[in-house]
């Protein structure tokens, strides 16, 4: 599904994903209105919760530079490769703590579902994010159930 690597990750993601098609990340918008804006550097996520959806989106379009950028340096692995066989199905934001503009901290559950050869699988998280110059970033997670 997911390999950290010490190779060289690749600038541009590989999607059939266009700007008008919907959003994988969940809401009613096209891609490039939506998360594409902050996969091509045009916007940030204004909270964790953008952020976790922006992510996921880049998982789903194939975008590990975008994961890398937003992955916080303490945690962040020198590489990633994104499998090609995963292809991911729908997220569902479950919860979420602190994150306003009032907070340096703040934490996203939910639930990712995706298919690998033909099997379901889904990730359950509890994901940590952090303020970092003014940019919401990726810490960590917990794995739930």
């Amino acid at each position: 599904m997911v390999r950290m690597s010490s190779r060289r990750t690749p600038r541009r993601p590989h999607s059939a994903v266009r700007a008008a098609s919907p959003c994988p990340c969940g809401l009613p918008a096209e891609y490039g209105a939506c998360c594409g804006r902050l996969h091509e550097g045009r916007a940030a996520a204004a909270n964790p919760e953008a952020l976790m959806r922006s992510r996921y989106a880049a998982f789903a379009v194939r975008d590990p530079a975008y994961l890398l950028r937003t992955w916080h340096p303490s945690t962040r692995p020198p590489g990633l490769e994104l499998d090609e066989g995963t292809r991911w199905l729908g997220l569902e934001i479950l919860g979420s703590t602190e994150g306003s503009a009032f907070h340096s901290t703040g934490t996203v559950t939910f639930r990712a579902r995706w298919t690998e050869g033909g099997r379901p699988g889904a990730l359950h998280e509890r994901s940590r994010f952090e303020r970092l110059n003014g940019a919401w970033v990726y810490v960590d997670g917990d794995l739930l159930d």
